[in-house]
């Protein structure tokens, strides 16, 4: 089943999650000297989503403390200027490169200068598409997470014990981004079920990702769509429940619906999922408002592509754990997958600040 899902969604577009932009300010972040072992290029997305600093930041300190130097790059979400770092990077002699890509499937040509300079590549959560050039891929099951975020809403709501009808809105992810495919999907792995039972009504019909998807995971243009929703739909009936792939994608329908009435004792807010624990998310769980999200720990994730990118180095292979699943449309990319996990106000406390993720004082400032 999970194959055909990878199809669909190789078939649907391109690549990579989560979020956002942020570059030239960022520019050589890590330690430009060989820190004895090499330098590894850093590619990432975007400094305006929380998520991509903190995996820079989480890299920068492992691969230092592994020995290497690193230079560290964002693109502000920009396909050329992500293009540029890399052949830069490799201009520059790098030893290793780390790829959180815009657009995956615009990589090609510069994944073949590193292929010629000898520079293995790691994708790193967004799996590179269309080319050969790509080593090894570190990511979370994101099939998973999307699970996860399904089966918060049918516990939730107790599909299995409540008569229903529950009215639900599905959201997607961007349509550039490989992974939005695979969060959908998990999601609806759990939840057509009991769309296809009427326990659950889409009363806008939009239930394909060519109709749910948010170009960029952008806030406000999730804001605008639920706006929409809530005027042509809910005008005399209520949201009981909202299928959201990212925190910042939830933020902006919390923001939709309060502005509708939403979030009083009378009408309460409705089950609202999300992804990445960022801070103003978890503070909103706490609040009362966004309901649940998916904790992703980047430190780990970090560590992973340290491991891989020292093994490559090394001349070893490195570690994987799934041979099978991420077919970029060229080649089956070796991966290393983690755990995902959900959070809500009964356990942030156990896994965000007993896990070190943040301390208590952050979420109550």
């Amino acid at each position: 089943m999970l194959s055909k899902k990878l199809g669909a969604a190789l078939g649907m577009s391109a690549l990579m999650l989560t979020a956002c932009g942020g570059v030239g300010d960022a520019a050589n972040q890590g330690d430009e000297g060989d820190g004895g072992k090499g330098v590894v290029g850093i590619a990432m997305p975007t400094k305006s989503s929380e998520r991509w600093v903190g995996d820079g930041n989480n890299m920068v300190k492992q691969f230092k403390e592994a020995g290497y130097g690193t230079d560290l790059q964002y693109a502000e979400d920009d396909i050329p200027t992500q293009v540029n770092q890399i052949e830069t990077m490799i201009t520059k002699g790098v030893d290793v490169l780390v790829i959180a890509a815009i657009d995956g499937k615009q990589l090609g040509d510069v994944l073949q200068q590193a292929k010629d300079n000898n520079i293995p590549v790691i994708s790193y959560d967004r799996l590179i598409l269309e080319s050969p050039n790509v080593d090894y891929y570190a990511t979370f099951d994101n099939f998973k997470v999307g699970q996860l975020q399904g089966g918060y809403i049918k516990d939730a709501l107790k599909l299995d014990e409540a008569p229903g009808p529950f009215n639900i809105e599905l959201f997607g992810g961007s349509p550039d981004d490989n992974n939005a495919f695979f969060f959908f999907d998990g999601a609806m792995d759990v939840l057509q079920p009991y769309i296809d039972s009427g326990k659950l009504v889409v009363k806008s019909g939009q239930t394909s990702m060519d109709t749910v998807a948010t170009l960029r995971w952008d806030p406000a243009t999730a804001q605008q769509r639920m706006d929409n929703l809530l005027s042509s739909y809910y005008a005399d009936d209520k949201v009981d429940a909202v299928l959201s792939p990212y925190d910042g994608i939830s933020i902006g329908i919390i923001s939709s619906l309060k502005g509708a009435g939403y979030g009083t004792p009378e009408k309460p807010l409705p089950v609202i999922t999300g992804q990445d624990a960022e801070l103003a998310s978890v503070k909103s769980i706490i609040a009362g408002e966004q309901t649940q999200t998916v904790y992703k720990d980047t430190r780990e994730l970090a560590k992973v592509a340290v491991n891989m990118a020292t093994a490559a180095l090394e001349g070893k292979k490195p570690e994987v754990n799934d041979e099978e699943t991420y077919d970029n449309g060229v080649k089956v990319v070796p991966s290393y997958l983690l755990d995902p996990v959900s959070v809500d106000k009964s356990n942030y406390e156990e896994v965000l600040v007993a896990g070190g993720y943040y301390t208590a004082d952050q979420l109550t400032s």
